[in-house]
């Protein structure tokens, strides 16, 4: 897969969204009454200019300012509340794929396992296929109830690693591919929000001595305009300015 292909999808999606998003905006919200708060607006901060030597006109003026922004930010607030819930999900949903790089052949990598009593610690151990072998002992933390493994791939593909503890046997997947690939960085007990957010697998069971097991994949920056970016800055960057192209085309009020 070329090197840029992460960069394209980040901003074709980010110009889809962006248009997504003024249309939304267009039929959830009051357009004459967004143009008339904004029309107020101007003319405010123009008597500011114009009588900026007149003190009570200037205090009068920016007394109207901040009256008319509240109004504005009312009339827009509607069709934010519509477009934020499926952005924040779509944001989600995207980060499997584009905020993590997936491991390489031969790379190195730790698995972290966490467990609920620190008595299971010294007994946790690590279950490999064929394909992955360990390259350094295990590593016990025993204030953070942690123990890592340092493990590398031979080669490509979608892994199921088991850690035992407590007669209990647990998995996570691991992803190893050159190309773009859904990567789940951590496997946790259900806690949904948390779960939400940072993990893209089940949850493990209440009853699971194992609280969480972590890989730790890079993090992915994308290279643009002599820049490095996290994906999600470049994403909304590009969907505003793709918005602003498209609300002056369609000459759509904002």
């Amino acid at each position: 897969m070329p090197s840029n292909t992460p960069l394209l999808l980040v901003l074709a999606i980010s110009i889809v969204i962006g248009f997504l998003m003024v249309i939304v905006f267009r039929y959830t919200s009051d357009q004459k009454a967004i143009g008339r708060a904004k029309d107020r607006l101007k003319a405010h901060l123009l008597a500011v200019r114009l009588f900026q030597d007149q003190l009570p006109v200037v205090m009068r003026a920016y007394g109207r300012i901040l009256h008319g922004t509240g109004s504005y930010l009312r009339l827009a607030f509607t069709p934010l509340l519509i477009a934020i819930l499926p952005i924040t999900f779509l944001i989600v949903q995207l980060d499997r794929y584009f905020g993590w790089l997936p491991l390489q052949p031969a790379q190195a990598f730790l698995v972290e396992a966490r467990v609920e009593d620190p008595a299971a610690l010294n007994e946790a151990s690590l279950q490999l296929p064929p394909e992955l072998s360990s390259s350094a002992p295990a590593v016990h933390v025993p204030k953070d109830k942690e123990v890592v493994w340092r493990v590398v791939a031979e080669r490509a593909g979608h892994y199921d690693i088991q850690i035992a503890a407590s007669g209990q046997t647990v998995s996570k997947q691991v992803v190893v591919t050159p190309g773009l690939a859904r990567v789940s960085p951590v496997r946790l007990k259900d806690h949904f929000w948390e779960r939400l957010f940072t993990s893209g697998e089940p949850a493990l069971a209440d009853n699971s001595p194992v609280q969480s097991i972590a890989i730790n994949y890079p993090p992915r920056e994308i290279s643009f305009a002599w820049m490095e970016w996290n994906w999600i800055v470049l994403f909304f960057v590009a969907s505003l300015v793709a918005g602003f192209i498209f609300k002056s085309v369609l000459g759509i009020q904002v």
